[in-house]
């Protein structure tokens, strides 16, 4: 199953990201070549840059590739090890569940009851806020899967790594 979501994710990331990249040439295009700016594709870009940010983030998060800073859990073995790993896999998991998906969902249904649109599209600002609570459930979902390999006493390993079992 994680194999199936990381490639939708994939594919979505790619998608965003080529559309992203048209939408800016076209503007600097538009903008020098024929003395016209577009403004939709300015609109069009920031908000997929920022659905590009937090999918992208999940994604990499869901590859262990994400930034980590393990100055202090980098050493620890054994037991240790593991409940460190768990113990950050939980503090993930409620920002996550609490201010992505919680705090997101609230912001996207708040949002589209208030009407709120964009300037150039007029298409509803819940749309763009959308990528929060999406990108914290699929931060969970990776969260929960990773919280599998702890249960069975082995520290989850960056994507192509392979999963070690404690001493």
């Amino acid at each position: 199953m994680k194999g199936v979501v990381d490639a939708i994710l994939r594919w979505i990331v790619i998608a965003v990201f080529a559309i992203l990249v048209g939408c800016v040439t076209w503007q600097v295009s538009s903008r020098y070549l024929f003395d016209a700016p577009s403004v939709s594709t300015d609109e069009i870009a920031r908000f997929l840059f920022m659905w590009l940010a937090l999918i992208g983030g999940a994604y990499t998060f869901g590859a262990r590739r994400h930034l980590a800073i393990d100055l202090l859990t980098g050493p620890l073995t054994g037991r240790l090890k593991l409940a460190s790993e768990a113990l950050i896999l939980a503090v993930v998991i409620a920002f996550a569940a609490v201010v992505m998906v919680w705090g997101g969902w609230s912001l996207v249904s708040r949002t589209f009851a208030s009407g709120q649109v964009t300037p150039a599209l007029r298409i509803s600002m819940g749309w763009v806020y959308a990528a929060i609570p999406f990108s914290g459930l699929v931060i969970i979902y990776y969260a929960l899967l990773f919280f599998s390999d702890v249960a069975r006493g082995r520290v989850p390993q960056a994507e192509g790594d392979v999963s070690m079992p404690l001493e």
